[in-house]
């Protein structure tokens, strides 16, 4: 059964059953140019929705968009649309990893301090023997040497580039230089590094699969306390959208 694409308040989501993910990696590999997997949260939905910014026009571009937001599918649920499959995101990374690894495929690096990405590629190394690391650069690196980056990316022509922090665009950095390389997928994730490094701890499975992962990110930052505004927000959004579908 193919991939469906679903637009919950006119933002792209794509359901992509577990089952369906390797192949959904394979077509893109086999796809030339930049390509992109999203991982997506409630707070990139709602910024999505302003159409006119650069990052709305990043994720309506995507060739993959996973939702790792519970909302996000009771979202889809409560407009009565097909509801997605969720995605832990660093277990979707290793999924990926995985098939790239079957495969003798390659990997780049882009993002996170030195000891960090360091370690983690260590790590990577070990646990995927078979996937070839062929480059990493540390992020929060001067604007001036970014042509280096991207030149060296290029030349690599890695299967996958794992974008972690320290990279100032984020999602859109691989969009704002999609012409620049010829043919690799770009995936960002910001604490990928931290937890391959064993630097920053993993979200248990039990807690995720409760949504309950952002009191995690509370505890590291008492200041995300306030998202319950924007979640509100989504709320009403939901609830509009609802009624006047009903009134059309």
């Amino acid at each position: 059964m193919a991939m469906q694409r679903v637009e919950i308040l006119g933002v792209p989501v794509d359901i992509c059953r577990p089952e369906q993910l390797e192949n959904e990696v394979m077509e893109l590999l086999a796809k030339p140019g930049t390509k992109q997997i999203v991982f997506l949260t409630l707070w990139k939905l709602l910024k999505a929705r302003n159409k006119k910014s650069n990052f709305a026009l990043c994720i309506k571009d995507a060739d993959l968009i996973l939702p790792v937001s519970k909302s996000i599918l009771f979202g889809a649920k409560f407009l009565n649309l097909k509801v997605p499959v969720r995605y832990n995101p660093f277990t979707a990374v290793i999924q990926i990893l995985t098939v790239l690894e079957n495969r003798y495929r390659s990997l780049y690096l882009l993002g996170g301090r030195k000891k960090t990405v360091m370690q983690a590629e260590r790590n990577v190394r070990s646990t995927f023997p078979g996937l070839q690391i062929v480059g990493r650069y540390v992020g929060y690196y001067p604007k001036v040497i970014e042509q280096n980056v991207v030149q060296a990316i290029y030349k690599a022509s890695p299967s996958l580039v794992i974008v972690s922090e320290g990279v100032r665009e984020k999602d859109c950095w691989a969009y704002n230089r999609r012409n620049s390389f010829s043919s690799s997928i770009f995936m960002y994730y910001k604490d990928v590094f931290g937890i391959f490094s064993e630097r920053r701890r993993k979200v248990s499975e039990k807690s995720f699969e409760k949504g309950l992962e952002i009191w995690d990110e509370i505890l590291h930052n008492p200041f995300k306390i306030f998202l319950i505004f924007p979640y509100i927000f989504y709320l009403l959004l939901l609830v509009c959208t609802k009624i006047f579908k009903k009134q059309q």
